[in-house]
């Protein structure tokens, strides 16, 4: 659906330091990183697109997070959503909601709700019904 997703920063450094292990641990992988610019991507491995992309706004105007923007990663299990949580927790995140089950958005929801250290809100979530 799409091609790709940015987030914009204030600080570039230390949005690679949250980014880098919340995507490693999304097995995502990064595409490219130009500290010049400042701006990085990641990707699923063997797939160009969709996208994810940090870095700072292509304006010049300083970075403000969105009042109720969201983005939201696909986790394939529940495990993956308890592990990006807590590294997005270890490395400058705040949670916004721990991971959990949410039966008020489906049966088989589970998922987990942080913002980066410049304060975008994030999710990771699972559609699928637990493992047995």
């Amino acid at each position: 659906m799409f091609s790709h997703v940015f987030v914009g920063c204030a600080d570039f450094e230390r949005a690679l330091a949250f980014y880098g292990p919340v995507m490693a641990a999304l097995g995502l992988e990064r595409r490219f990183v130009e500290h010049e610019r400042p701006w990085a991507g990641w990707q699923a491995p063997g797939v160009a697109r969709p996208l994810f992309l940090v870095g700072h706004p292509h304006d010049g105007a300083p970075h403000a997070p969105g009042n109720g923007q969201m983005l939201a990663w696909l986790a394939a299990d529940r495990a993956t959503v308890d592990r990006v949580h807590a590294v997005a927790l270890a490395h400058g995140g705040r949670c916004e909601g721990p991971p959990g089950p949410r039966p008020e958005y489906h049966e088989h929801y589970y998922g987990a709700y942080f913002r980066d250290p410049d304060g975008n809100k994030l999710a990771v979530a699972c559609h699928a019904p637990p493992a047995r």
